[in-house]
């Protein structure tokens, strides 16, 4: 047990509570102290856990005994006797539950802060790379959207912290003409993106951008029902082969069921 205000404040304050106690006892007879005593034991407990809790107790116990025999002498009553057990198991028990919730507690709260911590760092490191990540829950709502993921699409941190959904960062990346695409294509394009991100289709899709970047988009499905987005820069790897790819890209993009795709589109809307 460390030495410290909380730690000696339950043992002195129930050691204060008996003195008094006894000397009311010799003026004016009063009742048991012991659910004062009790109560006391629980708040050493909550206050430096286990090891004040139970010193409370044993000074509870034996400063109670202390009083019995200052009125009785050593011909005390069965009901005394009943009402010290009673005071040692009630303590006892007390000291026990308190301190180790405490304890329980205290553990928590700190493996709460080393996964903040965690998650803070990881956060941090998912803003130096050059892939744009974001992480969708299962609504599909952005839970973080790293730094690369902002510069690519020109989204303001305003938008990006409000956790947005993601068929907001699609038209989001078509008001600002971020796509590489014609006007009418952006329909199509979206809604073949949202279907992705609602099946967790993992195909790889390059996205061509109108800054040059050409990003290859997966998407990745989590346990929890959420997802997990990352657009890669291939550009070095795609534009030196732009027209043949552009044109299958392009191609890829007109599909016959456009409409059914549209509805989803609507349907996430």
């Amino acid at each position: 047990m460390r030495f410290g205000w909380r730690a000696i404040s339950g043992p002195v304050l129930t050691a204060a509570t008996l003195l008094l106690a006894m000397l009311f006892d010799r003026l004016i007879p009063a009742s048991s102290p012991a659910p004062l005593l009790v109560g006391i034991v629980a708040l050493a407990g909550a206050l430096s856990g286990l090891a004040s809790a139970l010193t409370s107790a044993a000074i509870a116990v034996i400063g109670a005994t202390l009083l019995v025999l200052g009125r009785h002498g050593v011909s005390a009553s069965i009901a005394d006797l009943i009402q010290l057990g009673v005071l040692a198991i009630t303590a006892a028990g007390t000291a026990g539950i308190t301190g180790l919730m405490r304890e329980r507690l205290l553990g928590t709260f700190a493996a709460e802060r080393r996964s903040h911590a965690t998650a803070a760092r990881l956060s941090a490191a998912l803003d130096q790379v050059d892939i744009g990540i974001v992480l969708l829950d299962a609504e599909t709502r952005a839970e973080f959207i790293n730094r690369a993921f902002r510069d690519y699409f020109a989204l303001p941190d305003e938008i990006a912290d409000g956790k947005p959904p993601f068929v907001a960062l699609m038209y989001h990346g078509r008001d600002t003409g971020a796509f590489e695409l014609p006007e009418d294509e952006l329909g199509t394009f979206i809604a073949q993106r949202m279907e992705m991100v609602r099946t967790g289709d993992a195909t790889p899709i390059n996205i061509a951008l109108r800054s040059g970047e050409v990003l290859r988009f997966v998407c990745a499905a989590l346990p929890d029902g959420g997802r997990m987005l990352s657009y890669t820069p291939v550009t070095d790897l795609v534009r030196h082969t732009d027209a043949p790819s552009r044109a299958d890209y392009y191609r890829s993009l007109r599909d016959p069921t456009g409409r059914r795709l549209i509805r989803y589109l609507r349907v996430a809307e």
